[in-house]
């Protein structure tokens, strides 16, 4: 599973700068790569990016070259995901860059660190509508951290230094920088050793002492306290504080779906995900509670449900790297700006000790047991729920799962425990079908000793299937594991529950035969309809040493249960019960 590296040959005469100090911009951004540590890259050349994979083809850093720009940023963001570290992307100009909205806007959501670099018509044609010109800065201005445009060649190496500095540290996000080809091919000065100073970008890693001593008292006085831990304890590497907080306090814990692995999921004061398809105990636990505690979660919709109905009865305590995300959905009694890791180490050293809330635990894991997930099991065909079982059996939890977005996303959610940080990857503030192939990829280079599964849904798979082809060429041990229902299913299941059954157009009649599909790649495939079947595939899938693919043929009728319906209160849930 070694990406391709291209052989390092002399350049012909004339390419080579004359000092070692003087380069291209494509050389400049190569080098800055390397400065940079950058263990890949994905991508796939054009036009206006010839000079860069030119300069590329010299440089010995791994290239993936992906079948859809798309997949590239996807790919990118699954490495961000497992590692923490910046996904870097190259595409052309035009529709190359345009290709990559998409992900930039999910990586924007979702909080994930990329550097992505477009390439871009010569300065002198910017503004004449001229061959694959677009104005990518100004299409993605809203979704990425930060964007530049260069030029002028000199600049070049310290907005790269730049670009890395802010995609990852403060709340990590996408920045985009913009190459015009003359920039690339023109020379100049490399010095990348001057440090970074943005006077304007200067985020709050430590907390106010004053706040931490506020959140201290609130959780000495609380009887039905409650830790909300979202994805901004996995990007602050604070799991282990986390869990010593909770242990030391005994408070209950809930994780959002981006927050999952962030504390043990098989740890008893562990509730569950909470938000529309949570569990009973974690939507119960957020409506009593009288002392909320968010940790680098954002009060999304999906989690909160009607506000109306929100911890109304519980003083919000919201510790978040992001100051524009304190206040903006929920109102909030203690905000704490700054780094999680820094507050929760904060808090044990103010002293927080046992929680007097024996008689809240005890209600709470009442509610766990007699609330459970739960599905209706079928000796002949496969439910997806106990796929998702089977495949947590078969890897004892250690699996990297990636998924789709739909029912499948929610069931792997619900039915796979997290116990460590990196083993969940998903697309969550948009919700990005096409997201789980190529983003499996990125995961398994960025962990390429842990056992991948991308778990998707037979719509999704469809969007981004071509880069199947990679997963052969690299020989990425991706084990692709598609829970058809040949629907699409999260829609179907909306419309049956909110529009009168009327299935308009989510049902998908004709779609290719998956494991014939994988044998044209030159992938081992397996169909399994039953639980038999499908552990025998698993079992032979771990078995071989590179990509494998399972089309699982799942009942179309099955639906995502407990469900908050839209404009009900988290504690309205349906489906609780069979």
């Amino acid at each position: 599973m070694t990406p391709r590296v291209q052989p390092s040959l002399p350049a012909e005469p004339g390419e080579r700068a004359q000092s070692p100090s003087i380069l291209t911009g494509a050389q400049m951004l190569v080098e800055s790569l390397r400065a940079e540590n950058v263990e890949v890259i994905f991508g796939y050349p054009g036009g206006a990016v010839l000079p860069v994979y030119d300069a590329l083809y010299q440089c010995g850093i791994p290239h993936i070259l992906t079948r859809h720009e798309q997949g590239s940023i996807h790919a990118a963001e699954g490495y961000a995901r497992v590692t923490g570290r910046p996904g870097v992307v190259i595409a052309t100009s035009g529709p190359g860059a345009t290709n990559l909205v998409t992900g930039l806007t999910d990586a924007m959501m979702d909080s994930l660190p990329l550097v992505v670099f477009t390439g871009q018509v010569a300065t002198k044609v910017i503004g004449t509508d001229a061959f694959q010109e677009a104005s990518i800065l100004g299409i993605t201005m809203p979704v990425t951290k930060h964007s530049y445009q260069v030029q002028d060649v000199r600049e070049l190496p310290m907005v790269i230094k730049e670009a890395f500095h802010i995609a990852s540290t403060g709340r990590p996000g996408p920045v985009l920088i913009d190459l015009p080809k003359d920039i690339a091919n023109a020379r100049g000065s490399f010095d990348y050793s001057k440090p970074v100073r943005i006077p304007g970008y200067q985020p709050t890693f430590i907390p106010n002492s004053l706040q931490i001593k506020k959140v201290a008292q609130a959780l000495r006085n609380a009887k039905r306290p409650l830790i909300l831990a979202g994805a901004g304890v996995l990007h602050a590497h604070a799991t282990e504080e986390l869990l010593k907080l909770v242990e030391t306090t005994q408070i209950p814990v809930t994780n959002t779906l981006l927050g999952l692995g962030s504390f043990p999921g098989d740890h008893p004061l562990f509730l569950g995900m909470a938000g529309m398809h949570g569990t009973y105990a974690a939507n119960m636990a957020i409506y009593d509670c009288d002392v909320l505690v968010n940790i680098g979660a954002r009060f999304d919709d999906r989690l909160t449900g009607n506000l109306e109905h929100f911890a109304r009865r519980a003083t919000v305590v919201h510790i978040d790297i992001d100051p524009a995300e304190i206040g903006k959905n929920v109102p909030t009694d203690i905000p704490v700006v700054g780094d999680a890791k820094h507050a929760i180490t904060m808090l044990l050293e103010d002293g927080v000790s046992l929680t007097d809330a024996a008689a809240w635990r005890e209600q709470l894991q009442e509610f766990k047991v007699a609330y459970p997930f739960w599905y209706r099991p079928d000796s002949e065909r496969l439910k997806p729920q106990r796929m998702i079982e089977i495949i947590h059996e078969e890897t004892s939890g250690e699996a990297v799962v990636v998924t789709d977005v739909g029912q499948h996303q929610m069931w792997a959610a619900q039915y796979f425990p997290f116990r460590a940080p990196g083993r969940w990857v998903t697309s969550g503030g948009l919700g990005t079908m096409g997201f789980g192939l190529p983003a499996a990829i990125g995961a398994q280079l960025g962990l390429p000793d842990a056992p991948v599964f991308a778990v998707v849904g037979d719509g999704g798979f469809q969007m981004t299937m071509q880069e199947l082809a990679v997963i052969v060429e690299y020989q990425i041990p991706v084990k692709v594991v598609v829970l058809n229902n040949r629907s699409l299913g999260m829609v179907r299941q909306w419309q049956e529950f909110f529009h009168g059954r009327r299935y308009s157009e989510s049902l998908i009649p004709v779609q290719p035969d998956f494991v014939k599909l994988a044998d044209a790649f030159g992938i081992p495939a397996f169909q399994a309809q039953n639980e038999a079947e499908a552990t025998e595939k698993i079992q032979l899938a771990l078995a071989t040493p590179g990509p494998v693919l399972i089309d699982c043929h799942v009942p179309s009728s099955e639906n995502v249960y407990p469900m908050v319906a839209p404009g009900c209160g988290i504690h309205e849930m349906v489906g609780v019960t069979p």
